[in-house]
């Protein structure tokens, strides 16, 4: 299979056993590659088997936020409720690990501290630590592929004294696996974004007194979750693959309802029947009630005032209400978050909600948080402080490309890829749901199988021809950038300032990561892409196509 140079250990690396992981090591193995997939946590689940947190919940719908690459698995997994919650999500990439033998090449507890690409050799060598051990090792591989993940590196706020509280201190990304007994007690949390509004709730019901730091209010719809009804479930059994090719044909890889004609283009009444259906309905399919929400600033208003209303019908306190009703930008320009009753518990008697923008948190120290006004003791302090998106889980690992440079410093203006998938003086490395490709927009799992497929179908085109080596040029990866830039500047996503731009990370340049162009687009271009001989990457090492 290798035609040069020593043989390495594996054909392929992969990093990372969530979704992508999983099912990277199911179809490169059944290719016939040698495949060691290398995981951090004790378990496959990748996100979620980190995201333990009370209220942790897909806001995709079940039946759509699964596998589609074997039917049977398909057919057999049954799905409880229309969301589904983080255990049922692991227990069920547990059952597709397990259905396919697939822990066996999976290596646990190991983190990838660095990874040197050989040119002499076309080899990558990746060296490992083991969590429950000082072992270090040295593995190598033809090909690497990073499936590590678009929200996987927790980021901790800087706020001074983080390390001289005395109590108990988690973040939603790390959330102990054996559970927190929070009976009695008075706690903290810091954020109220996704993680934060998933589990905000749940911890009410637990904490004798709950104390919410919030310095942006985000926009947020009901989920309106429940048992998966009757009527879907054979509806989806009958219609598996036809609706399963409708999902690739849509903009986000979700089966929603979407609006063909602008907000603007109907009376107030009908636009404001249009919004209720929707929000009874629940989910995000509410932002695609008209096809301009997110390109027009009127007609965003017209979504944006709606949920801000429906915040005031809610929240029985009016000083509560307005803290918690988001200003300043559109609707959906920072991720649009699904709730259970997240407004609705601020009416409990234990919440109180404190507005960091009012009364800036000055430090942390031994009891608790200070701010500005006044000291807040307590005995847990959650931070639900998010991520650093798209770029933190390969940014932190020591990754050297063919000219000696590190990833970081690669990316020090921005990420800059070809489709999302390689990026140039990394030969041989490919990214799985990376920037510039539809990722975090998308329905994840939609996405991470097509990327999985192109880098599988890549492989065995250059195994075809006997070449070892392939990486993105810089002119491609520039007006690939350049094209993913300029979809979003025609957007509202720009006037969000969110973690999509990498506001959310102090010195992180502001450059807009996702591709909104639609998953259809996207990966009709990467098809083309493949069927033209791959125009934008170097292919060495082969014979002539």
């Amino acid at each position: 299979m290798l035609s040069q140079g020593r043989a390495p250990d594996f054909d392929v690396i992969v990093i990372g056993a969530g979704f992508a992981g999983v099912y990277l090591l199911h179809r490169l193995r059944t290719d016939g590659y040698r495949v060691r997939v290398i995981e951090a946590g004790s378990n496959v689940g990748g996100v979620w088997y980190w995201n333990t947190y009370p209220g942790a919940r897909c806001d995709v719908e079940s039946l759509q936020y699964s596998y589609s690459f074997d039917e049977n698995i398909d057919r057999e997994w049954q799905w409880s409720e229309r969301y589904a919650t983080q255990p049922e999500i692991q227990s069920y990439i547990e059952f597709v690990a397990e259905r396919f033998d697939l822990k066996r090449d999976i290596l646990f507890n190991t983190r990838v501290e660095s990874a040197a690409f050989d040119s002499a050799q076309n080899l990558w060598t990746l060296q490992t630590g083991n969590d429950q051990s000082d072992d270090s090792q040295s593995v190598t591989a033809r090909w690497v592929v990073m499936a590590t993940g678009a929200l996987s590196s927790s980021k901790m706020p800087e706020i001074d004294g983080k390390d001289d509280f005395a109590g108990t201190t988690f973040h939603t990304g790390h959330w102990p696996r054996e559970g927190v007994d929070l009976a009695g007690k008075t706690v903290a949390v810091i954020g109220t974004g996704s993680s934060g509004i998933q589990a905000i709730p749940e911890i009410a019901k637990q904490a004798a007194k709950l104390l919410v730091f919030q310095r942006t209010p985000h926009f947020s719809v009901p989920a309106q979750n429940g048992p998966i009804p009757q009527e879907w479930r054979e509806q989806w059994d009958r219609d598996r693959q036809a609706l399963r090719t409708e999902i690739l044909s849509t903009r986000s890889g979700v089966l929603y309802d979407y609006g063909q004609t602008s907000a603007l283009s109907v009376s107030d009444d009908e636009r404001q029947r249009e919004y209720e259906e929707r929000w009874a309905k629940g989910g995000t399919n509410f932002l695609y009630a008209y096809n301009d929400i997110l390109r027009d600033e009127d007609a965003n208003s017209t979504a944006a005032d709606f949920v801000r209303q429906k915040i005031r019908e809610i929240v029985k306190d009016p000083v509560t209400a307005d803290r918690l009703t988001p200003i300043g930008y559109p609707i959906g320009a920072k991720r649009i978050c699904v709730d259970t009753d997240f407004y609705a518990t601020f009416n409990r008697p234990n919440v109180t909600l404190v507005s960091v923008l009012e009364t800036p948190i000055e430090r942390i120290n031994e009891t608790g948080i200070k701010t500005s006004d006044r000291q807040y003791d307590v005995d847990v302090l959650i931070f639900a402080t998010g991520y650093d998106a798209l770029t933190g889980s390969l940014t932190r690992i020591d990754i050297r490309g063919s000219d000696g440079r590190s990833l970081k410093e690669a990316w020090s203006a921005g990420p800059y890829t070809n489709l999302g998938l390689m990026t140039a003086n990394f030969p041989n490395m490919f990214i799985v749901t990376g920037p510039g490709s539809p990722s975090v927009l998308s329905n994840m799992v939609v996405s991470i199988e097509h990327d999985a497929n192109w880098i599988g179908d890549t492989l065995n085109h250059l195994r075809q021809i006997g070449a070892t080596r392939i990486e993105a040029t810089e002119a491609s990866q520039q007006a690939w950038m350049d094209h993913v830039r300029e979809l979003a500047e025609a957007t509202l996503y720009y006037k969000g300032n969110s973690w999509y731009l990498g506001a959310n990370v102090p010195g992180k340049p502001r450059v807009f990561m996702p591709y909104l162009g639609g998953v259809d687009v996207y990966q009709a271009k990467c098809a083309e892409v493949a069927r033209n001989g791959y125009p934008g990457f170097i292919i060495d090492g082969g014979r002539v196509a």
